[in-house]
């Protein structure tokens, strides 16, 4: 029933329900809250709103958002692409994480902000990639600790370089980088022992991989990162 201009009622039994209430016939089976106009029910959302607060979505650690993910995955796909995003997902390690679309010569907004590594983040990340890969072979957890961490990076240092306080502090900031990405898991009652993140896995392409280890090669011979430089700078110049 309805209230006419005039005052009176008037009667819609023989109006089809379509007509009456467009809005009504045509609204979302999942609203959840007052003006909500999505489609996707509440666990879809939530392993879509994981993923783009990031890191990464792990099944480790979101027991209950993984089967979500693999259960929606084509939808969940293309409400990224939407955003210009596109799904990483490794279902053997149980790891997904978001990256920008390769949209080639067409511009986008960039909605992730890219992670600038420095040289010494960068040699931490390859040592990390490979604890990874030899504990997977051992069928062992990837378990590093941080004593463990600045002593692999301490024979990166400069033999010339007496700030070895300075050098301590930025090995740690590299860490605290890298664990803000959830790289490295601090394993509980323990403050200075990580678990490796199988996530590395998926963030390195072969050539990525294949590139950090000639310069792991280069630096464990004994070249210094100024060397490195300036032979990149060289080889650049002669292509």
């Amino acid at each position: 029933m309805n209230w006419s201009e005039n005052g009176s009622i008037s009667d819609e039994s023989a109006v089809p329900a379509e007509a009456q209430a467009p809005d009504a016939a045509q609204a979302p089976a999942n609203t959840l809250f007052l003006g909500d106009s999505g489609e996707l029910p509440l666990d879809t959302r939530r392993a879509l709103v994981q993923l783009l607060a990031g890191p990464s979505l792990d099944g480790r650690r979101h027991p209950k958002l993984w089967p979500i993910l693999v259960r929606d995955e084509a939808v969940i796909r293309r409400r990224l692409a939407e955003l210009f995003l596109e799904l990483v997902i490794d279902r053997d390690v149980q790891v997904a994480f978001t990256r920008q679309a390769d949209t080639g010569d067409l511009e986008v907004p960039l909605l992730l902000r890219r992670a600038q590594l420095t040289f010494i983040d960068s040699i931490l990340l390859l040592h990390l990639r490979q604890r990874l890969t030899q504990a997977d072979s051992q069928g062992d957890r990837a378990v590093v600790s941080t004593d463990e961490i600045t002593e692999f990076l301490s024979l990166y240092e400069r033999a010339a370089n007496t700030d070895r306080a300075g050098f301590v502090k930025r090995v740690h900031a590299s860490i605290e980088k890298i664990k803000k990405h959830s790289i490295l898991q601090k394993i509980r009652s323990s403050e200075d022992r990580f678990e490796i993140s199988p996530t590395l896995k998926l963030l390195f392409s072969a050539e990525e991989i294949q590139a950090l280890t000639h310069l792991y090669q280069r630096m464990a011979a004994g070249e210094t990162p100024a060397q490195l430089v300036q032979t990149d700078a060289d080889e650049e110049a002669d292509q």
